[in-house]
């Protein structure tokens, strides 16, 4: 099946058919153990990789740039103008190798859509700057971005919508307290 003859509702029902019948063989397998927690998260990392990821992924393609880029661009244009940041400040940002963020940095930069220039206040040190290319290119994907994954939340009540956001958010705050300790 092409690209663009996805249907993120269907992919969405397969998903949990596949979820379903590999619980189903494990329960058969391994019925001592509790897999409601493989059940909840396995459907939630299926819609991540197989659903989301992709729709986003579609979504900022068209405007010619891959979704690592696209997270470039878009940290520099939510920072607010001037739009700029220095390379490790992106790179802590988007948890990602200064080596990595070097290589996005070269891209964008060939391609128009940023500008290396030496930093004022140190000239040992640079900041990357949203064009107005750029910027253009940003706010239309992030427009086709949102409209993406808006089409796909559309599938779940506004009360379902803010339930879901509710519980993600305690999930992630709980997770992330516990990280420290492990």
């Amino acid at each position: 099946m092409g690209s663009e003859d996805r249907h993120p509702a269907r992919e969405q029902a397969e998903g949990s058919a596949v979820v379903d019948g590999i619980l189903e063989d494990w329960r058969r397998e391994r019925p001592d153990l509790d897999l409601s927690a493989v059940a909840v998260l396995g459907r939630l990392s299926f819609l991540a990789e197989n659903v989301i990821g992709p729709a986003g992924e579609r979504a900022v393609k068209r405007h010619g740039i891959a979704r690592g880029e696209f997270d470039v661009l878009a940290t520099l244009r939510r920072v607010g103008a001037p739009y700029t940041l220095s390379p490790s400040a992106l790179s802590a940002e988007l948890m990602m190798s200064r080596a990595g963020m070097t290589k996005r940095l070269d891209r964008l930069e060939n391609a128009g859509l940023v500008a290396r220039s030496l930093d004022a206040d140190d000239r040992r040190s640079f900041r990357i700057a949203l064009t107005d290319k750029g910027r253009q290119v940003v706010d239309a994907a992030l427009t086709d971005l949102a409209a993406a994954l808006g089409e796909l939340a559309a599938e779940l009540t506004t009360e379902e919508r803010d339930a879901l956001d509710g519980v993600l958010r305690t999930l992630l705050r709980r997770v992330g307290a516990n990280a420290g300790r492990a």
